[in-house]
């Protein structure tokens, strides 16, 4: 394995000399050349593609959102030219060290520096404090770079640095061993104190640390370890859990056992950082981890100091963004709103992330594999005690995928990497612990048959029922891959060389150690079973399998369980994503949100607004009452909520099914658009475009369009929200979106039908996939060639590949007033229902930061939106005790 990775870092090593990009051809003949050079016997295959990504991996600088009103020289950083930065320049070696591309670790360093300096300078004079939010996604490589931030600090004079790493215990351990590797430089088992990571590197200044692999923060660990953090000159690093009795015990020793005089730390500057920020808000009624005695305990801690920062770390920063800003208590002091800045990375080109899995429609259609038999099984709202009498065919057809993708990986030159599978159907530790069973009693059979078979003709093999369901994924799934049946057959049998079953929650004692089995060669083919354990920051290296059933809405708990985001180089292909399709359309929407979130900022930062001002913004967005308001609405009670539509598309994807009610809005489309919505209409590629019509005509046709009682919440925010703005948006642009016969339609004025998929219809409503009417591009219809190149404009500043096609969100911000939509919709895939069903959508540009309306939200609303608000998806049972 060492001599892999020492010929893969020297082959891109030499194509980094070039001027240009190599072809690939030349990558093919210098990698020939140097094989020779190095006696290289590897897997050339590999190798090369691991260059042609190392070289064309990029990272762009991200974006942040400053406090303007600070006093604040971001150029610190760059005015003390005495900085030596020896733990910074280790850690770029390290990481380049682990194959990881020098152009993305340069990239890294530099975005490294931009958030440092966001910090305060650790030299500076008298009492100060700064708070920040770095806003990455989700298993992107947020811990790489606070990683990195962490190193820049030390070597600026940072001398107490607190990692919070989530609330499970191997979320903590598996921190604590890459600070050791990146920053520390030594192994913290007590039993194996060995130099290893960055501490291999020559004469290296090792940090101290009060905490290791086996335990957490507590006086008697800090009493062992000798040190006081006023003693030394090197910097001391802590990785602790979230969890109330660590953080107290760590406020005591601080304040008994170092706080001099007022009982605030003077001559120390502190940086703590919080990974998983948002989780110290989750909603738990577990007394340990009480996100407000959490919250406070942080607070303190920080309050101890005189000199301290803190920067929280997370891909879904709501919770955050909720924080009331103005908060503030003697005994706790200052909020952790991130007040100072909010930092948002962007994520490599080579990320395999929500675009790819979820809105991108060639990728998304291989990648994802719906699940429409588990509620047999299983259902979504079992209890800990219901039987599992059989897990459901999907789940075993996942299986036997996840066998012939480690085969074909290994088949690539890929077996000594480790390839995963994830199974999270359950909450429940009884009810993982039978997965795992009926999980490990098909594995025993499926590789009696392939070691009674893997050889044997395919006559004879194909006789067997789990050579045939092999055969099968690999017909379905994987007959693109490069290899015929009969050449991956025959590697079957060395899959299960190495493959384990495991169950991960807090009671388990199994341990999902990959670094056990790469020190050995070894790649681990490993199938997690687990809940809430799996869900949050846990990385299950080479996932290639995903298998879930959870039913959830929760913004940040959704996209957390999501860990089949990464990268997968050289495998992307093999990679498949089980999920029931209401979770796939949720998926959608909330990255398409997510999106538009990060737009904001962006648009934000040019304008110069300040965090505040974001997370004003973000209080009433019209999806904050998905994020907060089932905490509020337990008890049934009605509440007001602030929203806010800058930037937003409101769609009715939430449609009523009765053909009378169709048959009315089909007749009132047909009214407005015989007088042209008082305005001009002009053909185009799909339909007919009006513009510079009077919003108070669109108020009117919504006002009369009828809609499924479950959308009545939404139709009254956008009627209030459109008379808000009117004086300011005294018209309006319209788009009838039509398929079909152009001629027909606009003689009849009957809308085209656009086929939909059949999923979530019934006799009362139609739940639209994707939560989405729009195809995407329809708002660009329209818009003259002056709007059009400021849409490519505005795309191009935000994001970092220049040329990039524009997202709807910048065909919004280039028309620059609202838009009505106008769609008639068929179902797709059930040929006895013969229905026009119309859908509308407005959409609303950007700029309207201001503009708020306040809405009467019930709990009723929120369960047809959300699901039952009785089965919380944080009301875990393996959480750690």
């Amino acid at each position: 394995m060492e001599m892999d990775k020492g010929f893969v870092s020297s082959l891109i090593a030499a194509l980094l000399r070039k001027s240009d990009p190599p072809t690939k051809e030349e990558v093919e003949a210098k990698a020939k050349q140097l094989a020779v050079v190095f006696d290289y016997e590897g897997d050339l295959r590999s190798a090369i593609e691991e260059a042609m990504v190392a070289i064309d991996t990029r990272m762009g600088a991200g974006v942040s959102l400053v406090n303007i009103e600070a006093n604040h020289d971001d150029e610190w950083v760059y005015k003390r030219t005495e900085i030596e930065w020896t733990y910074s320049d280790a850690y770029e070696k390290y990481l380049i060290s682990e194959k990881w591309q020098p152009t993305l670790v340069r990239s890294l360093s530099d975005v490294g520096l931009k958030i440092l300096s966001h910090l305060q300078d650790p030299t500076s004079d008298g009492s100060w404090n700064r708070r920040g939010l770095v806003i990455g996604h989700v298993q992107s490589g947020k811990t790489a770079n606070y990683m990195g931030v962490i190193a820049k600090a030390a070597d600026a004079g940072y001398k107490f640095i607190i990692v919070i790493a989530g609330i499970h215990n191997n979320l903590r351990k598996q921190t604590q061993e890459r600070v050791d590797e990146g920053f520390i430089g030594r192994s913290s088992d007590p039993e194996n104190r060995v130099p290893i990571g960055v501490g291999t590197y020559g004469k290296f200044p090792h940090p101290a640390t009060l905490t290791n692999i086996n335990e957490d923060f507590n006086k008697n660990t800090a009493a062992k370890s000798g040190w006081k953090i006023n003693d030394f000159s090197k910097p001391i690093i802590l990785v602790i859990k979230k969890n109330v009795t660590t953080l107290d015990a760590l406020h005591k020793w601080l304040k008994e056992l170092n706080a001099k005089g007022d009982g605030r730390i003077s001559d120390v500057p502190m940086l703590l950082i919080d990974d998983e920020a948002d989780n110290a808000s989750i909603n738990t009624n577990k007394e340990d981890v009480s996100p407000t005695r959490t919250n406070s305990m942080i607070r303190r801690i920080l309050g101890l100091f005189e000199k301290s920062c803190y920067v929280g770390y997370t891909a879904t920063p709501f919770a955050n963004i909720f924080i009331n800003p103005e908060a503030y208590d003697e005994d706790v002091r200052e909020e952790l709103f991130p007040r100072d800045f909010i930092y948002s990375l962007d994520a490599p080109n080579t990320y395999f992330g929500p675009e790819k899995v979820f809105l991108d429609e060639k990728s998304s259609a291989r990648i994802l594999c719906p699940i429409n038999d588990c509620e047999k099984y299983l259902p979504f709202s079992h209890k800990k005690d219901d039987a599992l009498l059989e897990l459901p065919p999907s789940l075993y057809a996942a299986f036997d995928q996840f066998i012939v993708a480690r085969a074909i990986r290994n088949l690539r030159g890929q077996e000594k990497k480790h390839c995963s599978m994830l199974i999270n159907i359950s909450r429940f530790m009884a009810t993982q612990k039978v997965v795992r069973d009926f999980v490990s009693l098909r594995e025993k059979r499926i590789r009696e048959a392939v070691k009674a078979n893997y050889m044997m003709p395919e006559e004879v093999s194909n006789k067997n029922e789990y050579m045939n369901g092999l055969k099968s994924a690999f017909d379905k799934e994987f007959s693109d891959c490069g290899f015929e049946w009969h050449t991956v057959k025959k590697a079957l049998n060395s899959v299960f060389d190495h493959l384990r079953i495991y169950v991960i929650n807090s009671k388990s004692d199994e341990v999902l150690d990959y670094k056990k089995y790469e020190r050995d060669g070894i790649g681990l083919t490993a199938v997690a079973i687990g809940g809430l354990s799996l869900s949050r920051g846990l990385t299950i290296e080479g996932l290639t399998i995903s298998y879930m059933y959870r039913n959830t809405k929760m913004y940040d708990t959704l996209m957390q369980m999501g860990r089949w985001f990464g990268y997968r180089l050289g495998f992307e292909d093999l990679c498949r994503v089980h999920l029931p399709q209401e979770s796939i359309d949720w998926y959608s929407y909330i990255a398409n949100a997510s999106d538009e979130l990060r737009l904001q900022i962006t648009r934000m930062r040019r304008d110069k607004m300040s965090p505040k001002d974001f997370g004003l913004y973000v209080q009433a967005h019209p999806d904050s009452l998905l994020i907060t308001a089932a905490n509020k609405m337990r008890s049934g009670k009605k509440i007001i909520v602030k929203q806010n539509l800058t930037g937003k598309l409101v769609e009715s994807t939430l449609l009523p099914t009765k053909s009378p009610v169709n048959q009315f809005n089909d007749e009132l489309i047909e009214e407005f658009w015989r007088r042209g919505f008082g305005g001009k209409v002009a053909a185009t590629d799909k339909g007919w475009f009006i513009q510079d019509v009077a919003t108070s005509e669109i108020e009117k046709f919504i006002t009369r369009f009828k809609v499924h009682k479950g959308f009545e919440l939404q139709k009254a925010l956008l009627l209030q929200y459109l008379a808000a703005i009117t004086d300011r948006f005294g018209l309006s642009d319209v788009l009838l979106i039509s398929i079909g016969d152009t001629t027909s339609a606009e003689s009849t004025y009957r809308l085209g039908t656009q086929q939909r998929k059949f999923e979530n219809f019934t006799t009362d409503s139609w739940r639209l996939n994707g939560y989405r009417v729009a195809s995407r591009g329809d708002e660009a219809l329209g818009l003259g060639e002056a709007e059009l190149a400021q849409a490519v404009n505005e795309a191009s500043k935000d994001t970092s590949n220049t040329g990039a096609n524009p997202a709807d969100y910048h065909f919004r911000i280039a028309r620059n007033k609202p838009l009505l939509m106008l769609h008639a919709l068929c179902p797709k895939g059930n040929e006895s229902i013969d229905q026009r069903i119309p859908a509308f959508g407005v959409s609303f540009p950007g700029g309207l930061f201001g503009t708020e309306v306040e809405i009467v939200a019930n709990k009723v609303w929120l369960e047809q939106m959300a699901g039952s608000l009785n089965d919380d998806p944080d009301d875990e049972d393996d959480y750690d005790e």
